[in-house]
């Protein structure tokens, strides 16, 4: 069975532009929502969702320009364009709030949402978080973030891919199957769309935003993280303003919740504790 396979029972939906797959639970007082990073999509969470308590209602989205979902309008997005999105699916769901779960990148868009919708989140996980490179509008990008655009561009998403994946993964070599599944989540980006998502990273400032939130947060890293280092972790742990806890997974790199999806489940059930209904 593929990491894929895992969540095949979830139904996949679109609502408000956006295509996602969602897990239905029985019982459970939020829905968990989970968003993905710049190589992903919404099957990244596959091993995540299927070590999850079966009670809870799990969505995962494809972001704006991945997968089946629409781009965003603006050519250079921020943060907040994508958290406008998800504020428009939730409408779209009928989820007045939800438990918000960013990996990478995914961390940087949930915290924009938490910032700017502090009534519509019940409590903030930031895994492997993205904290942004603080980019003025109209200005270039810094070189290793715009190498991202021209490398997908140049090789195409699918030797790009073979490329990147390995470095997401600690000790790939002994993990085969999770780099597989890194690789292909990768390889199935859409150039334009993964364009518009890395200059959000450009534009972010995960650190601005975690001052503002007034949820719960939780944060974790993979101790071996060498995209996202435990020390940015940290900084965003630091910053945020109501931080229950910050946990640092052994053995595990930048893919945190394929490496280590019992961690991760740990991380927000952990989180979910400390929820003010």
């Amino acid at each position: 069975m593929t990491l894929h396979a895992k969540i095949t029972h979830a139904g996949r939906g679109a609502a408000a532009g956006i295509s996602f797959l969602r897990r239905p639970g029985i019982g459970s007082a939020y829905s968990v929502v989970l968003l993905h990073g710049v190589g992903s999509n919404a099957h990244s969470f596959a091993a995540l969702t299927s070590t999850l308590p079966s009670s809870l209602d799990v969505i995962a989205w494809d972001a704006p320009g991945y997968g089946a979902s629409q781009p965003l309008a603006q050519i250079s997005p921020a943060p907040g364009d994508y958290a406008a999105a998800l504020s428009r699916l939730l409408d779209a769901l009928e989820l007045r709030r939800v438990v918000l779960c960013g990996h990478s990148l995914g961390a940087l868009f949930a915290a924009s949402f938490a910032a700017q919708y502090p009534a519509r989140v019940a409590a903030l996980a930031l895994l492997s978080p993205a904290l942004g490179y603080r980019v003025a509008p109209g200005s270039p990008l810094p070189l290793a973030v715009q190498a991202r655009i021209d490398e997908i561009e140049s090789l195409g998403p699918l030797a790009f891919a073979k490329k990147r994946a390995g470095r997401l993964i600690h000790a790939p070599e002994r993990k085969p199957q999770i780099l597989a599944a890194v690789e292909q989540a990768m390889a199935a980006v859409n150039p334009p769309g993964y364009a518009q998502a890395v200059r959000a990273l450009g534009a972010g400032d995960l650190l601005a935003d975690a001052a503002a939130i007034a949820a719960p947060a939780i944060v974790g890293v993979g101790a071996e993280d060498v995209v996202t280092p435990p020390a940015n972790a940290r900084a965003a742990h630091d910053a945020l303003a109501h931080a229950i806890a910050f946990h640092e997974v052994a053995d595990t790199g930048h893919a945190l919740p394929q490496e280590s999806p019992e961690a991760a489940a740990g991380i927000l059930l952990r989180l979910m504790e400390h929820i003010d209904v």
